[in-house]
């Protein structure tokens, strides 16, 4: 036991496999545990780095773990699967796991706190109720369009509408008239609980210093600081700002070979939902410094001008994401005039 020295851990609803290695990869132990012999397990094993795949319950485990004294590393899925040697089966997944464990080149990603997956399940719960009030208002907006009916753009003039078509529908159409009631309801029901989760967030935000100074970037509003921070806390796992970026998809998909360099659109890869914050905040930007002749000179308007609007969002967005990750190292808010400053001191 006094060479074990990373542990790789495959999690399961029920039965979990457990895989040793020691310093040259061999194996030295190997178990199949019940739920409720995990941590009672590894209370017994010598401090040891224990590998587990990013997935769900992984962060739990990984705080768990680590208040025995284990160094946990989480590894994204796609990360381990290379090292799979023949057919899947729970015992090669835990020694894939271990394998990529040991090696310092496969990237870990951070172990969220308490506070911070409470937050990010906030976020979850709410985007999963946009798109349910999305498809309702679709819903309703399709079925009053059979009626030759055509409801305007937006949800708050599709309520004022729909409701005030209910008022003066005639008899005939009785049966549609409640059914338009019925999902005016639900659409009112799912706005109420959009409205209390972002208010949840707001709470959280408040007393977050962490994701107060986010919100000091243009383009970067409630919902993408507190995103940011439930998911990557202070950006500890990312030894440069481009890597954040290149985390969040907004780095451009190379596609290189025969000493020729090629880069392509941006790879989309990784946190889509605060890669969609940001994009949307650097639009909100976009619009509204294109119209200002304050900042007809500024480069993303330069940009836009020359590229169109969505290249210009896009590399706001990167920008951004790098800013993140600098305001966060550095805890300093958000300098506009940073970048002048530096190139009158050169």
């Amino acid at each position: 036991m006094e060479e074990l020295k990373v542990v790789g851990l495959d999690l399961a609803k029920s039965v979990f496999q457990v895989h040793g290695i020691d310093a040259r990869g061999r194996k030295v132990l190997g178990a199949k545990l019940k739920r409720g012999q995990v941590l009672e397990y590894f209370a017994r094993l010598p401090v040891v780095r224990v590998g587990m795949e990013a997935c769900a319950g992984a962060h739990e485990w990984a705080r768990r773990l680590r208040g025995l004294g284990h160094e946990v590393k989480l590894m994204a899925p796609q990360h381990v699967k290379a090292y799979v040697q023949g057919n899947k089966t729970d015992a090669r997944d835990a020694a894939a796991i271990a394998e990529a464990a040991a090696r310092e080149s496969v990237p870990a990603v951070a172990v969220r706190t308490l506070e911070g997956q409470q937050m990010q399940a906030l976020h979850r719960m709410r985007e999963g109720l946009m798109k349910q009030r999305t498809a309702t208002a679709n819903q309703l907006r399709g079925l009053l369009a059979e009626f030759g009916v055509v409801m305007p753009a937006g949800v708050k003039k599709l309520r004022e509408q729909a409701s005030l078509w209910c008022m003066q529908a005639g008899v005939e159409l009785v049966v549609m008239r409640e059914g338009a009631r019925v999902l005016l309801e639900q659409l009112g029901w799912l706005e109420e609980r959009i409205a209390r989760l972002e208010g949840q967030i707001k709470q959280l935000h408040r007393v977050n210093a962490a994701s107060r100074l986010l919100e000091t970037i243009p383009g970067v509003g409630l919902l993408g600081a507190t995103a940011v921070v439930a998911s990557f806390g202070g950006c500890e796992s990312f030894e440069s700002a481009r890597k954040l970026a290149s985390c969040l998809g907004l780095t451009p998909r190379e596609h290189s070979s025969g000493g020729k360099q090629q880069l392509l659109g941006i790879s989309k890869r990784g946190n889509g939902y605060i890669r969609k914050l940001l994009i949307h905040g650097a639009r909100a930007v976009l619009r509204v410094r294109c119209n200002n002749p304050l900042y007809a000179d500024s480069w993303e308007v330069r940009l836009a001008a020359r590229r169109g609007t969505n290249v210009a969002a896009v590399a706001l967005a990167a920008k951004n994401a790098r800013r993140i990750w600098a305001l966060l190292r550095s805890g300093q808010a958000f300098d506009p005039a940073y970048g002048q400053r530096e190139a009158l001191s050169t």
